[in-house]
C-alpha cells in the first residue's frame, strides 16, 4: 500500500490555509495512481488509488467548514463516486486472490468447482473494470482535478 504523503503545514497559518494544502496533497495522491489503473494484472494500483480517495474524503469531511457548501458537496460527490467504482473493482480483486490461493491447494472436483467460481468472479471483475473505466478517463480525471483545485483555492481565499 502506498504511504500517505507528508503535508507540510505552518502551525501559525489559518485553518483554511491548512485545509487548502491538505486537499491539494491528498488530491494529487489520487491522481498519482491513475496510470495503469485498469490493468487487471496489477490490483495494487486499484488498492492504492482507493486508499487515496478515502484519505481525500476524510480531509474533505474534516475541513468541511473551510469550503463553500455547494462546491465541497459537488467535489465530495464525485470523489465518492470514484471511490465506489474503485471499491467494486477492488472487492473482486481480493476475492480472486483469496480463491486462487485456495484453488492451488485443492484437487479434483473441489478444484473444478473453485475454477468455475473463479471464472464467474473474473467476469464480475471485468464488468467492474468497465464501470471504473468511465471514471478514470483522462477527461474525467482532468475535470475532477480542476474541481478539487478550485475547491482548495476557495478555502485559502
Amino acid at each position: 500500500m502506498a504511504r500517505a504523503r507528508d503535508v507540510e503545514l505552518d502551525c501559525e497559518a489559518l485553518f483554511a490555509t491548512a485545509a487548502a494544502r491538505v486537499i491539494e496533497v491528498r488530491a494529487e495522491e489520487v491522481f498519482a495512481h491513475a496510470d495503469g489503473i485498469l490493468d487487471l494484472e496489477d490490483p495494487e494500483r486499484v488498492h492504492d488509488m482507493r486508499v487515496a480517495t478515502r484519505r481525500l474524503r476524510a480531509a474533505l469531511e474534516i475541513f468541511e467548514p473551510c469550503f463553500p457548501r455547494k462546491r465541497r458537496r459537488k467535489g465530495l460527490k464525485r470523489v465518492k463516486a470514484l471511490a465506489d467504482a474503485l471499491g467494486a473493482r477492488r472487492d473482486t480483486d481480493v476475492e480472486i486472490e483469496l480463491l486462487e490461493g485456495v484453488a492451488a491447494e485443492v484437487q479434483g472436483e473441489d478444484r473444478e468447482a473453485l475454477e468455475a467460481l473463479l471464472g464467474g468472479i473474473r467476469a464480475e471483475q471485468r464488468s467492474a473494470n468497465e464501470e471504473l473505466r468511465s471514471y478514470v478517463t483522462a477527461k474525467r480525471l482532468k475535470k475532477l482535478r480542476r474541481r478539487l483545485r478550485k475547491l482548495a483555492r476557495s478555502a485559502a481565499g
